[in-house]
């Protein structure tokens, strides 16, 4: 009776431990799936961005001929313009470099990341054997996806970082835009 009490206490203890290592491995996969949808999010922002300028400079194009037919010699105005075509095109190339992905090599190579599987783990076999056998250890599994929740986050801190000087780029051209816009009005009535 004393043995079938250890089988049954070892048998809770090592379903205590799997049920913690399957709720590490959630937590981790939950993280790299959060931090993989805040890309998306700054790729879906980045490109509004870039779609609020098409429409936006359609209609600055279809009337831009005839504000300078009016002001041929308005210095102000030509200032203006060219100070807001600076900030929408610095605002764009901050936009697409979201799109642009960068990739730094300096890290240890990882099982999941994408470029590592095809380059440094050999054949489709060797990675099959690599991964199955970092899988059953669970101190370098959690230290791979420790890696990959880190290189991840890099990535969608710059994506973020590029999106942020999009808007704020946007938001002067904006502004510029704004008191180009008055101006003419303000002249247009004179």
């Amino acid at each position: 009776m004393e043995e079938k009490k250890k089988k049954v206490k070892v048998i809770e203890d090592v379903h205590i431990k799997n049920k913690h290592t399957d709720d590490l491995v959630d937590h981790y996969w939950g993280s790299i799936n959060y931090v993989a949808s805040l890309i998306k999010a700054s790729e879906i922002k980045a490109g509004l961005i870039l779609s609020f300028y098409g429409i936006l400079l359609n209609f600055i194009y279809q009337g831009i001929t005839l504000l300078l037919e009016q002001f041929p010699n308005n210095v102000l105005i030509y200032i203006l313009l060219v100070l807001w075509f600076g900030f929408i095109v610095v605002s764009i190339y901050f936009s697409i470099r979201c799109f642009i992905p960068r990739f730094e090599a300096k890290f240890d190579k990882n099982i999941f990341f994408f470029r590592d599987v095809i380059t440094k783990f050999g054949d489709v076999d060797e990675f099959s054997k690599t991964f199955f056998e970092i899988s059953k250890d669970e101190d370098r599994l959690f230290h791979q996806l420790g890696h990959q929740i880190y290189i991840v986050s890099k990535i969608a801190n710059v994506k973020f970082r590029y999106v942020h000087l999009s808007l704020r780029f946007l938001a002067a051209s904006l502004v510029v835009l704004l008191i180009a816009s008055i101006y003419y009005f303000v002249i247009s009535a004179v």
